[in-house]
């Protein structure tokens, strides 16, 4: 099932954290925080001003974004847990 987000929504796939810490320990699952960092997979087409006009999105599918931690609502697709949010839920970018 696809699913095309309205407006200034982006759908985002959260991006799965290193499983061993810089000193090398192992984190147990029960330990990890859900990551706060995802790549885009689908984007609305941007919000509307009061005058009916378009305002872009200053994003695109396949971008690596970060993310508050309590943003977005979680929507499941095809067995998938994906995140649905607005664009200003979004912090920044990574390159």
């Amino acid at each position: 099932m696809a699913l095309k987000p309205l407006h200034d929504r982006v759908l985002v796939r959260r991006v799965e954290s290193d499983e061993k810490t810089k000193g090398g320990l192992i984190i147990p699952e029960s330990a990890k925080e859900k990551p706060a960092e995802g790549e885009v997979i689908a984007c609305g087409e941007g919000a509307r001003k009061d005058s009916g006009e378009l305002i872009d999105m200053s994003i695109k599918e396949g971008d690596l974004i970060l993310f508050g931690k309590w943003s977005g609502t979680e929507v499941t697709l095809d067995g998938e847990e994906l995140l649905i949010m607005k664009e200003s839920d979004i912090l920044g970018i990574m390159t």
